[in-house]
């Protein structure tokens, strides 16, 4: 049994992650097109319960294997993103599609003072100021971890971070790194971090209404 689940993990992964979609894709339609509020937060609790199933699995299959591998990763970050950034992105979907198709009866009065207040340039710029600071910590965390499993100590380390010049390797052997994993996951998770520094700062930098802030 054991070894089922870690041969098939991708694929219950997989599987969790479909039913997941769907759980969402019933809770909006309960909610937003049946109009039925109450009912669709089995649908939410179910995709709740199904990602917490997804960390299970992930720590399952490190428990057998005994290894930390490119699914015990991707898995985490899916789970991680779910139960940070994840929440505060669907509480504005779920504000969006309210006043989208009913107004009148889904929106409260705090909720369009959030969504005005979303808008507000300052709140925009300190968001995703404190995203992108989350997102830098968590690379270097992961980053000190992936040096450490493969063996460097801290003069190493030190060595590799001040001549990049494997950077533009495709080989591990030449990284820090002890295997293809670690190298792949940190290559791409590293132009991912340049993508959201980019998005960030056109935020952070942008212009704001002088008139609103001497208001």
């Amino acid at each position: 049994m054991n070894d089922i689940i870690v041969q098939y993990q991708w694929e219950v992964f997989i599987a969790i992650e479909i039913l997941s979609f769907l759980c969402l894709l019933l809770f909006g339609y309960i909610r937003y097109k049946l109009k039925k509020p109450q009912l669709s937060q089995g649908f939410l609790i179910a995709f709740i319960v199904l990602t917490g199933f997804e960390a299970v699995l992930a720590w399952y299959v490190f428990a057998i294997t005994d290894e930390i591998a490119a699914f015990q990763i991707i898995v985490s970050l899916f789970v991680l993103y779910a139960l940070t950034f994840g929440i505060y992105d669907f509480k504005r979907l779920d504000r969006w599609m309210r006043k989208k198709i009913d107004a009148d009866q889904l929106l409260t009065a705090r909720d369009y003072e959030e969504m005005a207040r979303q808008k507000d340039p300052t709140v925009q710029a300190k968001y995703y100021l404190v995203t992108w600071i989350t997102h830098v910590a968590v690379f270097v965390s992961v980053q000190v971890l992936f040096f450490g499993l493969s063996g460097l100590d801290i003069h190493d380390s030190v060595a590799y971070l001040t001549d990049l010049d494997w950077l533009g390797s495709e080989n591990y052997e030449v990284t820090p790194y002890d295997n293809q994993t670690f190298h792949s996951v940190s290559m791409i998770w590293g132009i991912i971090l340049v993508v959201d520094t980019i998005v960030s700062a056109t935020y952070v930098f942008q212009k704001k209404d002088k008139n609103k802030r001497g208001a």
